[in-house]
């Protein structure tokens, strides 16, 4: 684990530190927390558009003509037919069914791909698809510290960004990307983002990071957002952090997310076998979206309990909700407890049964 005295900097480090953001060490990296008022930043983005430095994020390639079938041996996805242009969420898992981690991987030409890996698992993604690339036609490059990534997210955010591109933005559906100058910056253009917003995440040299976020961040309504707002903004839109729903220790099927998993994709693929046998067995404990009736909030780790008191699962998240006005939470609890909002479900804070209800996810869902 680093220290903050020995952790990275992104490229936009002294841009944060002009703007007074509240730094702390994320994953290795200095990031910004806060640069005021988290809650303004989170309805920032939920209403116009916000800024966030996502640079920390690992940019690994992998290229060549067996680029493609070493991404489905190597990842549950099946990757290799999806177009240029195209991107898919997916995740490596390790042989037994663990989530090592969860990915974007990006199709930019046809024997080149971009898997983006979250910041702490980067090394663990790249050693990975190195070894499993093995006997493919394939390299496996990791480009991370040439990259900085900037997203801007929001209602706003085409109208914003199409004034500073030529790229035809209104045709760039939801998971593609192209190519294309950003005030006047090569940059790649994904629309992606982990907010339940529409919005972007602009991939450019880091040399170049700097102009791009000041040229963006001139706009006015356009506010810097920090990990605080994404947080509670990735909760409200029910979309995993690794770490917390997913792990090691979880698989696919138990986060809900076995849609993503191909069993039927030709050939073998890392984990297959486990996922295969779990597939055919409904998983112990599932997850769930809590919505308190108080104002206390669910946080990571607190105990789940039904009305006798007994334990029933436990928070992986949980934070107050802007947009709902009350605090919310996702836990795992025993595939036995009811789904609705009469199963009588407390949370434990801090010795003090919470009242809350089982919902499902996500909390909110962009019109």
């Amino acid at each position: 684990m680093s220290t903050t005295a020995s952790a990275r900097k992104t490229p936009l480090y002294e841009v944060h530190r002009e703007l007074g953001a509240n730094l702390v060490d994320f994953a290795g990296y200095l990031m910004p927390l806060r640069y005021a008022s988290e809650t303004a930043e989170h309805r920032a983005v939920r209403t116009g558009a916000g800024l966030f430095d996502l640079s920390h994020m690992g940019e690994i390639f992998l290229q060549g003509p067996g680029a493609g079938a070493a991404l489905d041996h190597a990842l549950v996805g099946k990757l290799s037919p999806m177009a240029v242009g195209k991107a898919r969420y997916t995740m490596i898992c390790a042989p037994d069914g663990g989530v090592l981690d969860d990915l974007i991987v990006y199709r930019l030409a046809p024997e080149t791909y971009l898997v983006v890996a979250n910041a702490a698992n980067a090394a663990t993604v790249r050693d990975a698809l190195t070894e499993r690339a093995a006997g493919f036609e394939a390299t496996v490059e990791d480009r991370s510290a040439e990259y900085a990534l900037i997203a801007l997210q929001g209602p706003d955010a085409q109208g914003i960004l199409a004034r500073f591109t030529a790229a035809p933005l209104p045709e760039l559906k939801y998971y593609a990307i192209t190519a294309e100058e950003v005030a006047g910056v090569d940059a790649l253009i994904a629309r992606t983002g982990y907010t339940g917003e529409d919005g972007f995440e602009l991939f450019v040299s880091a040399g170049d990071a700097v102009r791009l976020w000041r040229e963006l961040a001139a706009v006015e309504g356009v506010v810097p957002a920090g990990l605080a707002a994404r947080d509670s903004l990735r909760l409200e839109a029910g979309m995993p952090l690794y770490g917390n729903e997913l792990t090691l220790e979880t698989t696919p099927f138990e986060a809900g997310l076995g849609r993503v998993v191909k069993l039927d994709k030709p050939g073998d693929f890392v984990g297959k076998a486990a996922l295969a046998a779990q597939a055919q067995t409904p998983p112990g404990r599932r997850l769930v979206g809590l919505v308190a009736r108080g104002r206390r909030a669910p946080r990571k780790g607190y105990d789940v309990v039904t009305s006798d008191g007994s334990p029933c699962g436990v928070v992986t998240s949980g934070a107050p909700s802007p947009t709902l006005g009350r605090p919310i939470a996702m836990a795992y609890v025993d595939a036995s407890v009811p789904a609705d909002p009469g199963a009588g479900l407390a949370v434990d804070v801090r010795g003090r049964r919470e009242p809350v209800d089982v919902v499902e996810l996500p909390f909110y869902k962009r019109s």
